[in-house]
């Protein structure tokens, strides 16, 4: 279980700090809504690790994360910006989350090369980041957080501005990674998305 303990932050220009406080169970995804600017990216980075909060605690199956280097965290993220390498092709990109160095078997290639097929990649797996088109490159960066196999996922806007087919295959995956006992948080300003990813929502 992921469990967010009074968790404070504030920027510096900031009056009034940020709580976060909720827990979500293994196989279930709590949808995170508000207006751009209400938190969503904020808690996103608190809990991958990427900023220190004020106080309160992040705990996964009873342990603090707040010790552990986002590395080191049992976390995978997905951001609206996508984090691709930009000098490797989609197939390194997507095995670094199989594999930090790239030593992969061979049946973990040929799950790369079908999790490509699945995405509707098939065929691009030897172009960069700069070949693609945005809508491709957000199909990258889920691909690789989820053959990443953590158990928490993260998801910053993963669907936007993709076309209805490929928002449907996208959510296909996703649901499977809940069936597996996932535990996602996701922040979408599509109602779809939420009503058909989301077990709770809450507001900021």
């Amino acid at each position: 279980m992921l469990d967010i303990r009074r968790l404070t932050f504030a920027y510096s220009s900031q009056a009034t700090p940020w709580v976060f406080d909720f827990k979500v169970e293994p196989g279930q995804c709590l949808a995170i809504q508000g207006p751009s600017g209400s938190g969503k990216s904020t808690l996103m980075n608190l809990i991958a690790g990427f900023l220190a909060p004020e106080s309160g605690d992040i705990r996964f199956n009873g342990q603090s994360l707040l010790a552990a280097a986002p590395w080191d965290r049992p976390v995978t993220s997905v951001f609206q910006d996508h984090n691709l390498f930009e000098h490797l092709d989609v197939k390194t990109n997507v095995g670094l989350g199989v594999h930090p160095g790239m030593k992969l078997s061979s049946t973990q290639m040929n799950s790369i090369i079908h999790g490509l097929q699945r995405v509707g990649l098939a065929g691009l797996e030897n172009r960069l980041p700069s070949e693609l088109s945005g809508g491709q490159r957000q199909r990258v960066a889920l691909l690789r957080a989820v053959m990443r196999s953590q158990p928490v996922l993260l998801l910053d806007e993963p669907l936007t501005g993709l076309d209805s087919a490929t928002r449907t295959q996208l959510r296909d995956l996703l649901l499977e990674q809940k069936s597996r006992g996932v535990t996602m948080i996701l922040a979408s300003h599509d109602d779809e998305d939420r009503h058909v990813l989301a077990d709770a929502s809450w507001s900021l």
